[in-house]
């Protein structure tokens, strides 16, 4: 019995043995983040102490602090509202454009479905010079509406292009004897593709509202006042003051900001593979 446990403990580690690297990537970065919101301020400013280790005792301080000393919460339920409502904005759309270009035959369509991609790939650095005039003819500067009205131009591209891929691993067979039961094509879409397709929609729906949480530039542009930021920009601009950095308050912003995305994918995991593998990013 021993042996055999043996045997099989060896055959794990030969079988894993690969991801370890990886994982070892994946997770330094949350674990240096979580240690170094606890670490005291006097471990914290010493060039002797190791960085990667608590020495001189835990403090949740720096938790208190971002908790309690800024807007951090308000920040959250901006990045809420404004990731919800932007996916929920781009999804519709990027739906009918993705099935549009994947199975109704036009001149012209893989020409453009490369150039929705294309779009997706331009810079921001590029683009949040003239969307800051767009943001400020409509009115909506320094307001969340001004990062739900721009995030989908960069959320619908990515998510189009997504959706074609995972729209052409669907059996035309059972579209066409929807077709021929009566059903149109708008009526197929919704009755018999996107149900099909929920892997692949979870999948885009993940994508699009990590793109939107993480979104950096945009939110910087367009929101100057705290209680209006994200907790991306919250985080970075109300704990830095001119060349201080509080680190402490700023991993402890940064960790807790990460923790919603974190949950939402270990709930919904198995979803998220599903899309990949059955052709979500072909």
């Amino acid at each position: 019995m021993a042996v055999r446990r043996g045997g099989r403990f060896r055959h794990f580690v030969k079988d894993h043995i690969g991801v370890v690297p990886f994982l070892f990537f994946a997770l330094f970065p949350v674990y240096f983040m979580f240690i170094t919101a606890l670490k005291k301020n006097k471990e914290l400013y010493n060039l002797d102490a190791v960085p990667f280790l608590i020495r001189e005792g835990v403090t949740f301080q720096h938790f208190l602090y971002v908790y309690t000393k800024t807007n951090f919460f308000i920040w959250l339920k901006n990045s809420v509202v404004v990731s919800v409502t932007a996916t929920a904005i781009a999804l519709p759309i990027s739906i009918l454009a993705a099935y549009s270009l994947a199975r109704i035959p036009f001149k012209g369509a893989a020409t453009f479905g490369t150039t929705i991609f294309i779009t997706y790939l331009v810079p921001p650095t590029l683009l949040f010079l003239p969307l800051t005039r767009v943001v400020n003819f409509l009115g909506l500067a320094d307001s969340i509406w001004a990062l739900i009205v721009t995030y989908p131009t960069f959320l619908i591209p990515f998510s189009t292009w997504l959706l074609i891929g995972y729209f052409r691993t669907v059996p035309r067979e059972i579209e066409e004897c929807a077709m021929v039961d009566g059903c149109s094509r708008l009526g197929t879409l919704f009755r018999i593709v996107l149900p099909v397709s929920i892997p692949g929609l979870i999948c885009v729906l993940l994508f699009s509202f990590t793109l939107s949480w993480n979104e950096f530039i945009y939110a910087l542009t367009f929101i100057s006042s705290s209680p209006s930021k994200t907790v991306t920009v919250g985080t970075a601009a109300e704990l830095i003051r001119g060349d201080v950095f509080n680190w402490g308050a700023i991993m402890a912003g940064a960790f807790t900001g990460a923790l919603p995305i974190v949950i939402i994918y270990v709930f919904f995991l198995d979803y998220y593979v599903a899309g990949l593998t059955a052709g979500a990013v072909k």
